[in-house]
């Protein structure tokens, strides 16, 4: 009897096994498929996707008037100004830059025009004392033997032609209006010969250099 329910129990156990085992194969088969689906509609979705891309690019361009990329009227009418303005600006600026050099030019070719005509200028200047020191010895020299005073006479006139090829110019003076530019006024005499503010005396001659005064001449002014 006790074999008998033994044998009795084995076989209910191995019933129950056989049915867990069947239980445990349906889920494997479950999850292919449900991959399966799973899959079919991801596809769907993205076709669906790109259909719908395709029909809001006509909307977007008949909602936009225009092809993509194109620039309306306004636009470039506005971008035909600007370039216009900046040709215009960029003309003005070229035009100011000639005028300045040609202004930049010109100054630097009466800098050296002055440094030529005046490089000279010192020793002229200097050598003025020398003439009047001849001048004042040919004055008087009414004494001196005649060969002597010719001789000096000839020293003098070259030494003054030479400072005059160099562009030195006595100052008239003597019986001219006074001319505070060019006249050094020491004094004040009466003069029965001349008017009022005429030149009477020469006191020191003055002398220019290429229209420069180097230097004035020193003169008394009748009153």
């Amino acid at each position: 009897m006790s074999e008998l329910n033994e044998q009795t129990a084995q076989m209910e156990d191995q019933e129950t096994s056989t049915g867990t085992g069947e239980d445990k194969a349906e889920p494997e088969k479950a999850e292919p498929e449900k991959a399966e689906t799973n899959q079919a509609e991801s596809s769907a979705d993205k076709a669906s996707e790109e259909t719908g891309d395709d029909q809001d690019a006509p909307e977007e361009e008949k909602a936009d008037g225009q092809p993509e990329g194109s620039e309306a009227p306004e636009e470039k009418a506005d971008s035909v100004k600007t370039a216009e303005q900046q040709k215009k600006e960029d003309d003005e600026k070229y035009m100011r830059l000639m005028a300045e050099f040609q202004n930049y030019k010109k100054r630097v070719a009466k800098e050296k025009q002055d440094i030529q005509s005046f490089a000279n200028e010192k020793i002229i200047t200097e050598l003025l004392e020398v003439l009047d020191n001849f001048e004042r010895s040919l004055e008087h020299s009414s004494d001196a033997d005649e060969n002597y005073v010719k001789g000096m006479e000839m020293i003098f006139q070259q030494l003054k032609t030479a400072m005059e090829k160099a562009g030195l110019k006595e100052i008239q003076a003597l019986g001219e209006d006074f001319d505070p530019a060019v006249h050094n006024a020491v004094m004040q005499e009466e003069s029965d010969e001349l008017e009022s503010g005429k030149v009477s005396k020469v006191l020191q001659k003055g002398y220019k250099l290429n229209d420069k005064v180097i230097r004035a001449a020193m003169v008394a002014v009748a009153k």
